[in-house]
């Protein structure tokens, strides 16, 4: 019996370009780091931690549901 794996991903790329912004300026932003920024927009399977969340929530208003999913195969 097979069984079903899900996962979550970050939508974080789809989020900055839906804002037709740059990784730079998602970055100044918010306060996170280069690295993380641009590791979280290149790698949907990077969940960002508790407290990049936040920063990235409170800068743009937004619930964190917004930049991740839920993926089940």
């Amino acid at each position: 019996m097979a069984t079903a794996t899900s996962v979550i991903q970050n939508t974080i790329k789809a989020f900055v370009d839906g804002r037709g912004i740059s990784v730079y300026k998602f970055m100044q932003e918010t306060g996170v780091s280069q690295p993380t920024a641009y590791d979280l927009y290149n790698h949907p399977e990077k969940i960002p931690t508790g407290e990049t969340l936040d920063k990235i929530c409170r800068a743009y208003r937004i619930q964190p549901g917004v930049l991740l999913r839920f993926v089940e195969d």
